[in-house]
């Protein structure tokens, strides 16, 4: 695995996470917490979810007990709670990540997932996850903003590398 996709790729995280958690900062007050029709019941609850495998999966790059039971917690923080919380995570997966030779990120880390299953992945992989994860829930955040009805923000990957790449 190539270690500056895999930073990019983190970058790329980081970025709309950003976007996204200014986007739902500008709803009307009680629209992040309305509950709807999708799994986590609200924006809020669904970008915690995306926090809580944040931690999980770091704590599996350090080899560790993450201490969860569950996905999720019972009831999400405040939104601003929850961006501090993640701004922190987020810099530690940057920092983390750019710390690592072509050899670490190529380690195999053994873990055991929530369910109890074991499982085994590389550095890389975890990490390409964890951005994959984060996507793929971003995807329901950006369905409730259409339910609101509201524009979510457009975090596509070649949004990000033009932007990046001061290509307009």
């Amino acid at each position: 695995m190539d270690i500056n996709t895999v930073k990019m790729f983190i970058d790329y995280k980081v970025w709309a996470n950003k976007l996204t958690f200014g986007a739902v900062a500008q709803l009307e007050p009680n629209e992040a917490v309305k509950e709807r029709q999708t799994l986590f019941k609200n924006i809020v609850h669904t970008l915690n979810h995306c926090y809580v495998i944040d931690l999980i999966w770091k704590a599996h790059l350090e080899k560790r007990e993450h201490g969860f039971n569950e996905r999720n917690t019972k009831s999400p923080p405040s939104l601003e709670k929850l961006w501090s919380s993640q701004q922190q995570i987020d810099d530690w997966y940057t920092t983390y990540t750019r710390s690592l030779s072509a050899e670490e990120l190529n380690q195999t880390i053994n873990f055991k997932l929530i369910d109890g299953n074991k499982g085994i992945m590389t550095r890389g992989e975890i990490l390409l996850h964890i951005v994959n994860h984060s996507t793929y829930h971003r995807g329901f955040v950006a369905d409730i903003f259409y339910q609101i009805p509201s524009k979510p923000p457009t975090t596509d990957l070649p949004v990000f590398l033009n932007e990046r790449n001061h290509v307009f």
